[in-house]
C-alpha cells in the first residue's frame, strides 16, 4: 500500500475544510476504499471519561468505550498504537462485529493529549503489519495537523 499517496490525498481533502466531522468522514471513507481486507474503518473521539463513536465506514459499531477497555480504550490509556493480530486473544477485547479478527488503533493527539483514535478492523487474522502501522501513524499525523477539534 502506498501510504505516502494516502497521506497526500488526506492533505488535499483537508485543504478546503478543517472541521473534524467532514475531515474524519472523508478520512474513514478514503481508508475503507483504499485498503484491502477491512470490515471497519473509523474514529472514536474522547468525550469526558470515554471514547464516543465518530465518523466511520462499516457495520454498526459500539457507541461508548471506557478508557483502558478493549483495543481502542487501551490505545487511549497508553497513548500508543495497538496492533493486534488476533483480537480474540486480546484481554478485554470488545466485539462490536464478530467477523473482526485483527485490529489496529492509532491515537490522535492535540497538544500531546489523546483526543481520539483511528480504529481499523479486518476479518483477516494478522492483517496489519509494521508497514501498515507506520503508514497509518503518518496518516494520523496528517489529520492531527489539519483538524480543528470542536466541542
Amino acid at each position: 500500500m502506498d501510504y505516502a499517496l494516502l497521506c497526500q490525498q488526506m492533505q488535499a481533502l483537508s485543504d478546503s475544510e478543517r472541521a473534524w466531522v467532514p475531515l474524519l468522514a472523508n478520512a474513514s471513507a478514503l481508508l475503507y476504499q483504499s485498503l484491502p481486507d477491512l470490515n471497519w474503518a473509523g474514529f472514536y473521539l474522547v468525550r469526558g471519561d470515554k471514547l464516543v463513536l465518530g465518523p466511520f465506514q462499516g457495520k454498526v459499531a459500539c457507541i461508548h468505550i471506557a478508557k483502558g477497555k478493549g483495543v481502542c480504550g487501551t490505545a487511549w490509556a497508553q497513548n500508543a498504537t495497538q496492533r493486534v493480530d488476533n483480537v480474540h486473544a486480546f484481554p478485554g477485547h470488545i466485539a462490536c462485529d464478530g467477523a473482526s479478527n485483527a485490529e489496529i488503533v492509532v491515537p490522535l493527539r492535540q497538544g500531546g493529549q489523546v483526543v481520539g483514535v483511528l480504529d481499523m478492523d479486518s476479518p483477516r487474522f494478522n492483517r496489519f503489519d509494521e508497514n501498515d502501522q507506520r503508514g497509518l501513524e503518518a496518516f494520523a499525523r496528517v489529520i492531527e495537523t489539519t483538524m480543528m477539534m470542536e466541542e
